[in-house]
């Protein structure tokens, strides 16, 4: 090890402007990913990396670098771009280390580029079991890798967790992370590096699943812990001395059939100087709490945020956001680390501004309410009192026994993108969605093994009118409470992460394909280059040899990926993704060829089948299909009203057989019967000649 590294390793704690000045010395011969401790502490020092998916450890989103400012960004322009061959959502925010980008695409692929450069250094692919795809409610997407100490840690689509080598990408270990295949498990959020362990979550919240955390050596793969966010049935012993508390905040006839949810699908970060691991809780399952937790109780740990001692696996303190959460509202948005003043002296805080609409600031220490205001229009509680730190609900909202409306709706005020915390300004930059949205239970209430078990029904009752859905970019000013600026957004479904500099600048890309910058004090537009794919997640910057670069993955995915709209250029270009780096002084950006025209209806196969077969075909298409396909095109998978007739004589193999599983298509044939394909394939074939005839009408007039 270099004598000089060594000393700024030690010396970290206290000096760390002296340890980054050392660290930047050494570290021109460093093995590649070389991440530690010292070197995390001191990234806000050394703003030409980009250490974390958030930058640093507080997770800020904000890059000191400042060669890029509000007097030239105008200039910016495309450096370079890597086409990942995927056609699917692109969520992650790279990392450079040492003049290299790791970043995770399309289930966990990892690139390995040349950050300068984008010349590819090495791909992996990891092999998927191709039946995870039932159970990914929003894309097959994965959020980011971590680095560390020379190792890529990602998490694959179907939860096994891999640690590759940095200079190669051979995998050095692997470990399945999911405790029961049987179930609706997916891994899409980003690993966690929190001391001597790697921590990854689960998705599965809207199936049959039970959340948890586990916890792995980074060195061997070796399980360290696990931590259930919920507790299990309780004719069994609990794992630990928190779900003995949770416990008491369930019915005892809970239903534990489907697992209670509190999936750690999303953000988590870690503070090393407190050694706590902070993670973010999903939403209750089934959704309705009167159908989840007959008799109340505010179902611990669901809608919470947790802090973790990763030592031990041990809950050191909570939070729950959402008490008995009913609406979908996560608590898996970022969660950044700042230092703020408040009320005249500083505090180490923890920001988090989740779905339901509130911006909380705790002390993350210890856990205590600072602060909680409400940051878009929020109509399931009139407040949060900071002294119980519980919301004042209302009435109106809860639908155990009636439809109600409340917003925000459960897409939230705010979600998993990014959002940023600029220093200097003392703002916090995010997208920020309104609107109702309007729950009612079902009558649906058996269990379908890893598949959709929500049991709700959000269909609007006759005359009654619901607030449009919008979205806008927000800075907001946590210690005043209020917004400061906003920029509205074409589309309600635009809403991607945010990165905020030292430039005085805030970038954003965008559904319509535009990558913006604004500027940090004013929201007033600055920069805007078309690029012809659209964006959702966060950008990121990084130096070399004295050239700023700004970073973004570009294509559409996450909740609402397959939504089509033609203001979004994957309707007009298609969704190739890619991955987009502008510089000073660069080009334009190549543009994607337009897609061409919608064509034809083709004409369908006779239909031969009774209205009640049709009817029992579209419940199943409804519960198991729709949410991938949505049979209207260019909505990200394939029109089933518009199948051409080689594939009608397919069909039974594509769906039972899994011919086209490879394509992200799973093979249903052990959920499936086939007189259950055979009344799905009799819906399509009416909708398609629904289709065919409504175009052949067209025609004619």
């Amino acid at each position: 090890m270099c004598p000089r590294l060594a000393r700024a390793r030690a010396a970290a704690r206290c000096l760390p402007l002296v340890a980054a000045v050392a660290i930047a010395t050494c570290y021109g011969h460093a093995k590649p990913g070389d991440i530690d401790r010292a070197r995390l502490l001191a990234a806000d020092h050394h703003p030409d990396q980009w250490l974390t998916k958030g930058g640093g450890f507080g997770e800020t989103y904000y890059s000191g670098l400042k060669s890029i400012n509000t007097a030239n960004v105008s200039r910016l322009g495309y450096a370079w771009g890597f086409d990942t061959g995927t056609v699917r959502g692109l969520e992650a925010t790279p990392i450079v280390v040492d003049g290299v980008m790791y970043t995770s695409g399309v289930a966990g692929r990892v690139y390995a580029l040349n950050a300068a450069t984008g010349k590819l250094r090495w791909r992996f692919e990891p092999k998927i079991d191709p039946r995870v795809y039932r159970s990914v409610c929003c894309d097959s997407v994965n959020r980011g890798v971590a680095v560390w100490q020379g190792r890529v840690y990602v998490a694959a689509l179907d939860g096994v967790l891999y640690a590759l080598a940095a200079a190669s990408g051979k995998v050095l270990w692997s470990a399945d992370t999911i405790i029961d295949r049987s179930r609706g498990y997916a891994s899409t959020g980003a690993p966690q590096v929190a001391g001597k362990v790697v921590v990854i979550g689960n998705s599965g919240g809207e199936y049959d699943t039970r959340g948890y955390l586990s916890a792995y050596d980074l060195q061997t793969g070796r399980l360290t812990w696990r931590f259930f966010t919920v507790p299990g049935n309780p004719d069994r012993p609990p794992e630990s001395s928190a779900l003995k508390v949770a416990a008491k905040t369930w019915a005892r006839n809970s239903r534990w059939d489907i697992g209670g949810g509190g999936n750690v699908w999303g953000n988590m970060t870690y503070d090393p100087r407190l050694n706590l691991l902070y993670a973010g809780t999903g939403n209750g399952a089934p959704f309705g709490h009167a159908r989840r937790s007959p008799g109340g109780g505010d179902n611990l740990f669901v809608a919470s945020l947790l802090a973790i001692n990763p030592d031990t696996g041990r809950l050191v303190w909570y939070y729950q956001e959402t008490p008995g959460d009913e609406w979908d509202y996560d608590s898996d948005a970022p969660i950044v680390l700042a230092t703020l003043k408040i009320d005249g002296r500083p505090h180490k805080v923890l920001m988090h501004a989740p779905k339901n609409g509130f911006f909380y600031i705790l002390d993350r220490a210890t856990g205590r309410l600072l602060s909680a205001k409400a940051f878009v229009p929020v109509t399931w509680a009139s407040g949060v009192d900071l002294e119980s730190g519980r919301p004042r609900r209302n009435p109106q909202a809860d639908y155990d026994t009636k439809t109600a409306v409340f917003s925000p709706g459960e897409w939230g005020g705010h979600d998993w993108n990014a959002m940023a915390f600029d220093p200097q300004t003392h703002l916090v930059y995010l997208s920020t969605t309104t609107g109702d949205a309007v729950l009612a239970n079902s009558t649906d209430k058996t269990r379908h093994p890893g598949l959709l078990n929500q049991e709700v029904d959000a269909t609007p009752p006759s005359g009654v009118t619901l607030a449009d859905p919008g979205s806008d970019l927000s800075a907001w000013d946590p210690i005043a409470q209020r917004i400061v600026w906003q920029v509205p957004t074409a589309q309600f479904w635009d809403r991607s992460g945010v990165l905020a500099t030292a430039g005085g600048l805030v970038f954003q890309g965008s559904a319509d394909g535009h990558f913006r910058a604004v500027d940090a004090t004013s929201g007033k537009a600055l920069a805007d280059l078309d690029t012809g794919t659209s964006m959702v997640a966060a950008p990121m910057s990084y130096s070399i040899k004295g050239v700023q670069y700004v970073a973004i993955m570009a294509a559409w995915g996450g909740a609402g990926w397959w939504i089509p709209n033609p203001a979004f250029a994957a309707y007009r270009y298609g969704n190739a993704g890619r991955i987009l780096v502008f510089r000073l002084g660069g080009g334009r950006t190549p543009m994607p060829q337009p897609l061409p025209p919608i064509g034809p209806v083709p004409a369908p196969p006779p239909q031969t089948a009774s209205a009640k077969e049709i009817a029992r075909g579209q419940a199943l298409f409804d519960s198991d299909c729709s949410v991938c396909h949505i049979n209207i095109p260019r909505g990200g998978t394939p029109d089933l009203s518009r199948l051409p007739p080689a594939i009608h004589a397919m069909f039974d193999q594509i769906v039972l057989g899994g011919l086209l599983q490879d394509d992200g298509m799973p093979q249903w044939g052990d959920v499936l019967s086939k007189d259950d394909a055979h009344a799905i394939h009799a819906y399509l074939i009416q909708a398609s000649w629904d289709a065919y005839r409504a175009q052949q009408k067209e025609k004619a007039n």
